[in-house]
């Protein structure tokens, strides 16, 4: 069951997990980007060429000019103004002259006096009326002022730099996938935030009772160290998708109150080889730091696969490093250290031996779906947050759902919410669970036109699958009919038992194929045709019939072995001789004709109530459990 409490973020890029529960490591001294010694040449260059450029713009307005020239306008009468330290003069003429070899006019300048002049200056400028200053004509900017026109750009260079590299930084991830990075992840803290525990989980008692020695031992190792009992490095929880393997593992780390490191195992793989061997590292250095710790490592078959040959290349060759560097570090464990890692997969059977041996992952713990109970207490826990209606009743919602795992029914609470929305009611009714429930394992209704004779036939076909549901002994009671088209199908017939079942006995499988070939047998048995309709009924009793005989022994031809594995392939080509496959064939032909003609002969002898039954769905196009037996004149027998 999944839980309602977000997974903390990551605090890096290229960290591929997650943290929580860690206590706050000091922030990691930044570093300049490129060094400091690039960054003071690059401001000394700066510097330079500004104070080129400012010199170039100080000097193009008060151009300098022969001393004989300055000489004609004094004698002319010129000159206003003069200022004059050592042989350096400083001028303003009264009207402005012609730059000499230059463009414009010029009413400011510089000149320089020889020492070999004997020109009486001080005579021929008294005379003129021109008056020596004591302070500059030209006024030049201080030091100061060239000094901050100089940083100035400078600073914007600087400020640009470290914002294209910290930008830089941040989208590498500090460096070629991560690789270039060495400062350490800094765990992430949520304050305030509700850790997930044993209260969040519902349905899966007995494996809360496997993992409960591992939250005692994070909270008490002093009195498993005393007996000299070595705590487990590591427990694989194994069992199909949505059962609650991460809900379980975070849990187990909120009920002990220690950090709790997550992580897919496909994040660790990456294009360039052993980058997921150094993730691996980080990651479990990490969690020595601040043991007690747990690191749960999801879809670990990912990476965990048996290894091939020594002809890997690629990303064979990256998977392999990965794994074995995981082998390495839980090896290197020696109890005392406080980390245990949970894993979860749903593939245990295809795991390397080494990651399973003891050691490694000392116990495998199976999440199955839950039972009636557990689904229940599922339910209630989805529905602490959905306002339900008065008469609600989750049991029954319950046993008709069996097989389903804690993300279905999560599911199936959320899609009543969502119709109770859509329908503007301000509760969830039991009418909106159980649409919900039709919608989630029989699709969503189709709005397609059919012609009446298609209608007529549907109605038939879905008719033999719940008549031969109702008269078969043993078999799973009828639920709903529909001709509604629902997804793929023009109609859908929903059968499921009253309780779990754990194992199914020779009758009960051949019951079902009976009954999925209800419907071609009606079409043949009404219509004297075969249509494409049954297409997914045939898929249905392909699959209980190769496991009948090629798994289960149920055949005395093949005899009590194993032909077939149990996912149909084998990783060596055949997966038996070739006659036991010819003999598997043969009874898989056999047994399905029997169930056929067994169809055929119950639907002509109670074809009276399988046209009641088609008649009813014409005029109704869906019938509940209670209208589809009433159709068909048969008293539901309640175990």
């Amino acid at each position: 069951m999944p839980s309602p409490t977000p997974a903390p973020p990551r605090d890096r890029a290229d960290t591929p997990w997650r943290s929580e529960g860690a206590p706050p490591a000091p922030p990691p001294k930044k570093k300049m980007p490129g060094g400091w010694r690039s960054l003071i040449l690059a401001a000394l260059i700066v510097y330079l060429i500004t104070n080129v450029v400012l010199s170039f713009f100080n000097d193009g307005d008060e151009p300098t000019i022969s001393y004989t020239e300055f000489s004609k306008q004094v004698s002319d009468g010129n000159v206003s103004k003069i200022y004059s330290k050592g042989d350096a003069i400083q001028g303003e003429l009264k009207t402005g002259q012609p730059v000499p070899g230059g463009k414009g006019d010029y009413t400011k300048f510089v000149t320089q006096r020889p020492a070999f002049a004997d020109d009486q200056l001080w005579t021929g400028l008294t005379s003129k009326g021109v008056t020596v200053t004591a302070s500059p004509v030209v006024e030049q900017r201080s030091f100061l002022a060239n000094l901050l026109l100089s940083l100035a750009p400078m600073l914007l260079l600087v400020g640009l730099w470290l914002l294209i590299a910290r930008r830089m930084g941040s989208a590498m991830g500090g460096g070629v996938g991560g690789l270039g990075r060495k400062t350490p992840p800094k765990p992430v803290e949520l304050e305030g935030a509700k850790r997930t525990t044993f209260d969040d989980v519902a349905g899966i008692d007995e494996v809360e009772g496997e993992l409960s020695e591992v939250v005692d031992f994070l909270k008490n190792p002093e009195d498993y160290h005393r007996m000299g009992a070595r705590m487990p490095g590591g427990v694989l929880l194994a069992g199909p998708p949505g059962t609650g393997k991460t809900l379980l593992a975070r849990a187990v780390a909120g009920e002990a109150g220690v950090p709790f490191f997550s992580a897919s195992a496909s994040e660790f793989i990456e294009m360039i080889v052993g980058v997921g061997a150094s993730r691996v590292r980080e990651l479990f250095s990490e969690a020595r730091k601040v043991a007690p710790a747990i690191i749960f490592i999801d879809e670990i078959d990912t990476i965990g696969r048996a290894r091939a040959g020594g002809n890997a290349m690629g990303g064979h060759d990256e998977r392999e490093q990965t794994l074995n560097q995981i082998l390495t570090e839980m090896d290197g464990f020696s109890g005392s250290e406080g980390v245990v890692v949970l894993a979860a997969t749903n593939r245990a059977d295809v795991l390397d031996p080494a990651l399973t041996r003891p050691g490694r992952f000392d116990r495998t713990v199976s999440v199955s779906p839950p039972d009636k109970g557990g689904r229940e207490a599922i339910l209630r826990i989805h529905t602490r947050d959905i306002p339900l209606a008065p008469g609600v009743d989750l049991a029954q919602v319950a046993r008709t759902t069996p097989g389903m795992t804690g993300a279905e029914l999560a599911n199936l609470a959320n899609e009543a919410a969502l119709l109770a929305v859509k329908r503007k009611q301000d509760t969830v009714t039991q009418a909106d669970l159980s649409d919900a429930l039709e919608k989630v394992q029989l699709g969503a209704e189709r709005p397609l036109v059919m012609s009446e004779e298609e209608r007529r036939r549907t109605a038939y076909h879905e008719g033999g699958h719940a008549l031969l549901g109702m008269v078969q002994p043993g078999a799973d009671p009828v639920r709903k009919i529909t001709i509604v088209p629902r997804g793929r199908a023009l109609g859908v017939t929903l059968s499921t038992p009253d309780a779990d079942r754990y194992a199914y006995t020779e009758e009960y499988l051949r019951g079902r194929v009976i009954g999925a070939l209800g419907g071609m047998a009606a079409e043949h048995t009404v219509y004297g045709v075969i249509t494409t309709g049954a297409e997914s009924d045939l898929e249905q009793v392909t699959g209980i019939v190769r496991g009948m005989v090629g798994r289960w022994g149920m055949s005395e031809r093949v005899g009590r072995l194993t032909a077939i594995p149990s996912d149909g392939q084998s990783p060596y080509g055949l997966s038996a001789a070739p006659a036991t496959l010819d003999a598997v064939d043969h009874e898989m032909r056999r047994i399905v004709d029997e169930c056929y003609e067994e169809a055929c002969r119950l639907l002509r002898e109670h074809r009276p109530k399988l046209d009641a039954l088609a008649e009813a769905l014409l005029a109704n196009e869906t019938l509940d459990e209670q209208a589809a037996y009433r159709a068909a004149g048969i008293t539901r027998l309640v175990k």
